[in-house]
């Protein structure tokens, strides 16, 4: 289906590890087209309307790694071809075409990440982008996955490579949204497209400097005062660092409880807000949606931009759920 697209192209994706792999696999696929990428504000799981005005001058849209709202993808639809690779929670969107077979009904632990999804759908051998996107989505967890631990281990033996190795150059990769460098990610599929081995993300100065200094910040907001209600772990934060899942990931996984967190530092009028949980949140992210707010995730993960007055309420209700 892509290599049928004709004009100019736009690649909009998720601005993590995952999504600017999944980037790459596609600009590496469609070498010969005329497109470039794009990634939204970010912090926000949607478009913004001078961000729809501006992407109406194209001729198809690639959506990578986002469960956009749908109306975004509807209006971006009026004027351009549109397709998507994801494997987040949400409806098919019929009228364009959507590849997600998370959502139509195939086993997640089969499509652990969008890179995955887009590797598989080009029919790609296994390559180092399509297993980043695997541990960027899940790090350590990933190795509960039978599959997939197999699929890491005969790649790590046959480049003499190892997991903390390929994990770390997943928090490299990472650093550079969690600072807000909005350039630099958009910069870092084409960077893919040209680099040696893996050592070339290894070494990157840029990004081990930016790591070091978020450990700290991590380390500093993690020993903030934490509450726990009903079993469940409660934080807020007030950072302007996007860490926000790095927090509610640490702490749900070392803890192995219900993890709730809330960022009070990164937006002037919203909140951000993450859930971690082994109950399934797809019933909370749609209430959220319901509620018009800025909300998505999967059956373990629920991430939303809260107003700041609507926050308790919201709050309450998700701690009534996970009850």
């Amino acid at each position: 289906m892509l290599k049928e697209l004709t004009g100019k192209g736009l690649l909009i994706h998720h601005w993590d590890t995952d999504g600017v792999c999944s980037a790459r696999l596609i600009l590496e696929h469609l070498k010969d087209k005329d497109i470039i990428n794009k990634t939204p504000v970010l912090g926000n799981y949607f478009l913004t309307e001078e961000e729809l005005s501006e992407y109406q001058k194209f001729d198809y849209v690639i959506i990578a790694d986002m469960s956009l709202p749908r109306e975004n993808v509807l209006t971006l639809a009026k004027n351009a071809k549109v397709a998507i690779f994801d494997h987040h929670l949400g409806p098919v969107i019929e009228e364009v075409f959507h590849h997600n077979p998370v959502i139509k009904g195939e086993d997640p632990n089969k499509y652990p990440s969008a890179s995955w999804i887009v590797n598989d759908y080009l029919k790609n051998p296994v390559n180092l982008f399509a297993i980043l996107g695997v541990l960027g989505d899940h790090e350590k967890r990933i190795q509960k996955n039978s599959i997939f631990t197999k699929i890491i281990d005969e790649y790590c033996n046959e480049n003499n490579l190892t997991f903390d190795k390929l994990l770390h150059m997943v928090y490299l990769i990472d650093s550079n949204y969690k600072i807000g460098d909005k350039t630099e990610i958009e910069n870092i599929p084409h960077l893919f497209l040209k680099i040696k081995d893996h050592n070339d993300i290894l070494n990157n100065e840029k990004w081990n400097k930016n790591y070091t200094m978020l450990n700290d910040e991590i380390a500093k907001q993690l020993n903030k005062p934490t509450e726990e209600i009903d079993g469940i772990i409660f934080k807020k934060i007030n950072t302007k660092y996007s860490i926000i899942s790095t927090i509610t990931r640490k702490i749900a996984w070392e803890s192995g409880k219900n993890t709730l967190v809330i960022n009070t530092g990164f937006f002037d009028d919203m909140n951000e807000l993450y859930v971690r949980s082994s109950k399934n949140l797809e019933p909370m992210i749609k209430r959220g949606k319901d509620l018009g707010f800025k909300c998505g995730g999967k059956k373990e993960v629920l991430g939303s931009i809260v107003p700041k007055e609507s926050t308790d309420s919201f709050v309450d209700e998700i701690i009534d759920f996970l009850k």
